[in-house]
């Protein structure tokens, strides 16, 4: 089983890139484990949130295999403690057959297309991060999750 991130638009670079190329790079030792660029929607500034949302839906949906298990990471997505997160992934690593991927959609959220085709939703947390930040708490929360999984002192009780 591989997990994907796939995100929507590019990073700017700069520190949280680094953050992210660090945890990406770790997580490798664990399991397979990609970041896939999905384009976002063009002209936004002519666009209405909705048209927004439809066409970054569109080019989510494209990005998905058949047997994808896709996660939205969603703000009214269940929660998880860290150690509950990493039961979550062991039971996915168990239970997915080939990709395991969490979607961070643009600055307004899903289409309800691509509501449709999730089979969870989960909440990194209450507040509002942005989607730059997101990649970084995902990276390194999965990367997390493998180190309690294996024993590994990087986690604190």
């Amino acid at each position: 089983m591989k997990i994907v991130l796939a995100v929507v638009g590019k990073m700017a670079g700069g520190y949280l890139s680094k953050g992210i190329e660090q945890y990406t790079s770790r997580l490798k030792h664990y399991v397979p484990f990609e970041i896939q660029h999905i384009a976002d929607a063009k002209n936004t500034k002519s666009l209405t949130e909705a048209q927004q949302k439809d066409a970054e839906g569109k080019n989510i949906l494209a990005a998905l295999d058949k047997s994808d298990f896709v996660v939205l990471l969603d703000e009214h997505g269940k929660q998880f403690t860290s150690m509950e997160f990493a039961r979550y992934i062991e039971k996915k690593m168990t239970s997915v057959q080939r990709r395991l991927v969490f979607v961070v959609g643009g600055p307004y959220g899903f289409s309800p297309e691509v509501y449709a085709r999730a089979s969870e939703k989960i909440s990194l947390s209450t507040m509002t991060f942005s989607h730059e930040m997101i990649r970084l708490i995902f990276t390194e929360q999965l990367y997390r999750a493998m180190t309690i999984l294996r024993g590994e002192p990087y986690h604190h009780e």
